[in-house]
């Protein structure tokens, strides 16, 4: 008896962290101080010919004080990747391990980092949590993650840096308020498309292709009571549809208090046209009591404002005045 009451007990907590009691509180991984120590890896795609660009991140995390040290395998090359999946797989386990490394930032997207995730062990991570930073295929450890109970930074990546300086002052400038436990407080210029309203909740969410891929497996996320940010680039309306069209099959429009659209980057034309707005293509997968907020500036764009991910936001949302997104 005591055996059954203990599993159970197991499920309950389980059934908590994977995201099914919305007021549990995430945990935070300590903040960044002078002299903390990053990793740099490449889980995703190939970083070819990019050597000087992610020194270049490299140089502006020591700026700021802090010390950056490259996986193993970072600018390695198998195809379509930084690496075999074995060799990504390790630099983010060595990464995840080891207790001097205080987070963990992509030098790029792309595409890969569902190939590794479930080789990943994430005990050690649990134990002493640490940032990981990135955003677009990240969004996969975003979810991951969040199923777990910890916090996660969607932010500039090495490659980030590519980008021309003078569009990028917002996107470093809250890279660097985030990692250091600054307040993160964004003000937006409202969209005649916003569906107004206030309210709060747990932030979650991410690259709309990759939640969609992530549906049916251990880092499909709840949205029930939350607040959801989306975004997105290179894909066809239709596409962008479909995918939408999945996660409202699958529950994530039901209960969400909320959505933050970000950057909806280089949407392909198709030869028959999609006959309405990408603003309105959204909110007719959206239930209208929801509130939706247009034009974040994050995603695929130079800005690229720092979101906590996991945190609970305040979002006052207007077609008028100004639009406000506050982290607590």
């Amino acid at each position: 008896m005591r055996k059954e009451l203990y599993f159970l007990l197991l499920i309950f907590i389980g059934s908590m962290v994977n995201g099914q009691n919305s007021n549990m509180k995430l945990i935070t991984p300590p903040y960044l101080q002078k002299g903390d120590t990053i990793a740099m890896v490449a889980p995703a795609g190939i970083l070819k010919n990019r050597k000087q660009v992610i020194d270049k991140a490299k140089e502006l995390v020591e700026s700021w004080g802090l010390k950056v040290v490259y996986g193993k395998h970072l600018f390695n090359q198998n195809d379509h990747f930084a690496g075999t999946d074995e060799e990504r797989c390790q630099d983010f386990q060595e990464a995840l391990d080891n207790p001097t490394i205080k987070a963990i930032w992509s030098a790029r997207g792309g595409y890969g980092s569902v190939r590794i995730i479930d080789q990943l062990d994430f005990t050690k991570f649990k134990q002493h949590p640490k940032w990981v930073i990135g955003y677009s295929d990240i969004t996969a450890f975003h979810n991951h993650i969040h199923n777990l109970g910890v916090e996660t930074l969607h932010a500039m990546m090495g490659t980030s840096m590519e980008e021309k300086p003078e569009e990028t002052i917002q996107t470093i400038a809250t890279f660097k308020k985030a990692l250091f436990g600054e307040e993160l407080r964004y003000e937006v210029l409202s969209s005649k498309m916003n569906r107004v309203g206030e309210t709060s909740g747990e932030l979650v969410g991410g690259n709309i292709a990759i939640l969609a891929s992530m549906l049916g497996s251990d880092s499909q996320i709840s949205t029930d009571g939350k607040i959801l940010f989306i975004e997105e680039i290179g894909e066809y309306k239709y596409s962008i549809d479909r995918m939408l069209q999945s996660l409202k099959r699958a529950g994530y429009f039901t209960k969400v208090k909320a959505i933050i659209v970000g950057n909806m980057t280089k949407v392909k034309k198709n030869t028959t046209p999609w006959g309405s707005s990408i603003e309105q293509l959204i909110l007719d997968v959206v239930p209208k009591d929801i509130p939706v907020l247009f034009n974040f500036p994050a995603g695929h764009e130079p800005d690229n404002r720092a979101l906590i991910m996991g945190r609970k936001v305040s979002l006052s949302i207007h077609k008028d005045n100004t639009s406000t997104v506050a982290f607590d």
